[in-house]
């Protein structure tokens, strides 16, 4: 796909996805969010590839959906797709990925990056859930996601009034995980994606899929349940494998070639 409002980069195995409207401040549009989802879903199948980084260019990261490409259109009768895309389902099955929120990240700007696996924000960018404001209502998942990272008061607090908080104090009650300095955020993001990403590949794809449907399940039976199954499915991956084998000659494990055998 030729991409008309993303830029992708690939370094030291980290694709970086950049959302690039910067005039509009990246505002979200429905070929945005295609051009993203084909950029991550063919990073899954990368082997080069072992984490994702998102962010956006210029001084806004998502400033929302953009008025007159969405709402606009919707009530025009000019959309051309209503069936909704399964954004949050690639975000739990894709490779890790880390958002890097260098600018006001509001409405759909910031529930995108709610199901991502880490969301890191420069000190001074702007956080909203103002879908009240707008009439409309949260979507994406950040209804579920959102409580479960600050706490249902909190959310209520957030989805109800439409306020907007800085990073700084996002991070204080934990809707954003890292509040760093501007000029930071960057290498900040990159090193935690390698961080995950260094992993093996499997075991990471099977965690992400724990943590998704064990986080709300209330059935410590079902929770271990799904684990053991997993379990047994990782214990025949190559690179778990990779990994005794490493141990065993005191070596570094060479995850990569592992898959690729």
């Amino acid at each position: 796909m030729q991409y008309e409002t993303i830029l992708t980069n690939v370094v030291d195995g980290v694709l970086t996805v950049t959302m690039n409207r910067p005039e509009k401040l990246n505002a979200w549009t429905p070929r945005m969010g295609i051009e993203m989802a084909d950029a991550i879903s063919a990073a899954n199948d990368d082997n080069d590839v072992i984490a994702i980084v998102v962010t956006g260019a210029g001084r806004g990261f998502c400033a929302g959906a953009d008025m007159s490409e969405v709402f606009q259109a919707q009530l025009d009768g000019d959309e051309e797709d209503r069936t909704p895309m399964d954004w949050v389902g690639l975000m739990r099955s894709c490779k890790p990925i880390v958002a890097a929120v260098n600018g006001p990240a509001i409405g759909v700007g910031l529930s995108q990056v709610m199901s991502m696996d880490h969301i890191i924000g420069a000190a001074g960018a702007k956080f909203s859930l103002r879908f009240v404001k707008v009439g409309v209502v949260p979507e994406l998942g950040s209804s579920n996601l959102v409580p479960m990272r600050v706490g249902f008061g909190k959310a209520s607090e957030l989805m109800l009034t439409g306020k907007t908080i800085l990073a700084e104090e996002a991070a204080e009650i934990g809707l954003i995980d890292q509040c760093v300095p501007a000029e930071q955020l960057l290498d900040a993001a990159h090193e935690m994606a390698r961080a995950m990403g260094d992993n093996p590949q499997a075991s990471l794809r099977f965690t992400k899929q724990l943590l998704t449907e064990n986080m709300s399940n209330a059935s410590l039976r079902d929770v271990q349940r799904l684990e053991l199954q997993l379990l047994n499915q990782a214990y025949e991956t190559p690179e778990h494998k990779e990994a005794i084998a490493a141990f065993l000659e005191k070596r570094e494990p060479d995850f990569k070639t592992a898959r690729e055998r």
